[in-house]
């Protein structure tokens, strides 16, 4: 009796030197909890809605993630964000418009190397469509990631173009031109009563700039240097073993729609604003993004419009288009850079770029989702120009803006030449391009 007692203590003994050798080498060797993350999200013009499945699945996968989305004003977009900065309250992620790296590039971080396992540069360059890694990569650093690509496409009155005989819209600048002259009405004194197209001035078409910075890349126009050091688009190009102002000619070919001089004159400053007078059958052709089909159809649920590709210049090999979209990037003042690169990578990922974009109606910005969209009888346009929308370099694309369309201005107003407005402009590009 005596030895099964001492027995039984014993291994009661070797048992509990057992279990506390395992509790310690627990704790020693247990995982530290995972330290929570809360990341602040600015957006523009998408509400929380488009956003709240995407955020509540992608934290019950990550449960130490929490996310809050913010949507913000537009107008006061860029303002608040630059305060947000200056007072340390910057948000950990925000949307970027895509000519805005080389404004923003120094206060923005890009994907880290510890993430190349789920994007990698080469996957990054072969996911998006061109113009994504031109706007948002640098020396193979991607600095945004965005969820679509709108470029810029013609709306067209139906009714205004079958009622002139005309049973297509027009492919070509040249038949652009053509068709104006047939779709445009002048009472007997001249005056215009309904425009062909809205093009020619600055402060009354939405985009002006947009339009003609498209008109100068079509014709082949050098926006920039190699170094992105200098504006050169008043420059003269080689064609045909000659001199030849591709810049100067897209100002006068887009001006030339206002001038009362020239066969193609449609438009002037009095005209209504280019979105009311297609609205309002002033005018039978404007050019514009994707986001203004509700806008349209809210505010002229019976017009109709259809949807074309910009006119490109005849007899080119290759189409080009113009970008204007928006991406997500990272805040140098994120404390969780990591994490919120991670969040932006599963948002742009096949599957939830999808459900962003059937939320949004807005056009593809990645290549795997062409066929998906590619026949919407309204964003199909759109998401085929995406494969050639291009964009160029600027240091401030706000000001920028001002001085195209005070180039368009002086020409209309008569106060410049071509040459010298295209002069002017290029001459105060450089001052920003030199921090002046």
């Amino acid at each position: 009796m005596e030895f099964t007692r001492k027995k039984i203590i014993m291994i009661g003994g070797i048992a509990a030197g057992v279990i506390a050798l395992v509790v310690i080498i627990g704790i020693i060797f247990r995982k530290p909890p995972t330290p929570p993350v809360h990341l602040v999200v600015w957006g523009v013009y998408d509400d929380l809605s488009v956003f709240n499945d995407l955020i509540s699945n992608y934290s019950k996968q990550n449960k130490n993630v929490s996310i809050k989305y913010e949507q913000k004003n537009p107008a006061t977009y860029e303002e608040e964000l630059i305060r947000a900065y200056a007072e340390d309250k910057a948000p950990d992620i925000w949307m970027m418009q895509n000519s805005w790296l080389p404004k923003y590039k120094t206060i923005i971080t890009e994907i880290p190397k510890t993430l190349d396992e789920l994007l990698p540069f080469a996957a990054f360059k072969n996911t998006f469509v061109d113009v994504v890694e031109k706007d948002f990569s640098e020396n193979e650093k991607i600095y945004g990631l965005p969820l679509y690509v709108d470029t810029l496409a013609m709306y067209y009155n139906k009714d205004f173009f079958n009622s002139a005989g005309i049973s297509s819209p027009p492919t070509t600048w040249d038949e652009l031109v053509a068709d104006v002259n047939v779709l445009a009405k002048k009472d007997q004194w001249g005056n215009i009563q309904r425009a062909g197209v809205a093009l020619g001035t600055a402060g009354n078409i939405n985009r002006a700039t947009d339009i003609l910075e498209l008109l100068m890349l079509q014709n082949g126009t050098k926006m920039v240097n190699d170094n992105k050091t200098m504006a050169i688009f008043d420059e003269s190009i080689l064609r045909n073993g000659e001199n030849y102002y591709s810049g100067r000619e897209a100002l006068r070919f887009y001006t030339d729609f206002s001038n009362p001089s020239k066969r193609t004159y449609t438009w002037n400053k009095e005209m209504r604003y280019s979105i009311d007078a297609f609205i309002e059958g002033k005018t039978a052709i404007m050019f514009n993004y994707s986001h203004q089909i509700p806008v349209i159809k809210a505010r002229a649920p019976y017009l109709n419009f259809g949807i074309a590709p910009m006119p490109q210049i005849k007899d080119r090999t290759f189409d080009v288009n113009f970008a204007n979209y928006w991406g997500f990037t990272v805040s140098k003042k994120s404390k969780t850079q990591e994490d919120a690169w991670k969040f932006i990578i599963y948002l742009t990922q096949a599957s939830n770029s999808k459900k962003y974009l059937e939320k949004t109606s807005k056009p593809i910005a990645r290549r795997d989702l062409l066929e998906w969209q590619k026949t919407d009888l309204q964003l199909g346009v759109f998401a085929n120009q995406s494969l050639t929308a291009q964009s160029w370099y600027q240091i401030d694309n706000a000001k920028i803006e001002t001085i195209f369309s005070n180039a368009i201005d002086s020409v209309v107003l008569g106060t410049a030449a071509i040459n010298k407005a295209m002069e002017t402009a290029a001459s105060q590009v450089n001052l920003l391009m030199r921090g002046q």
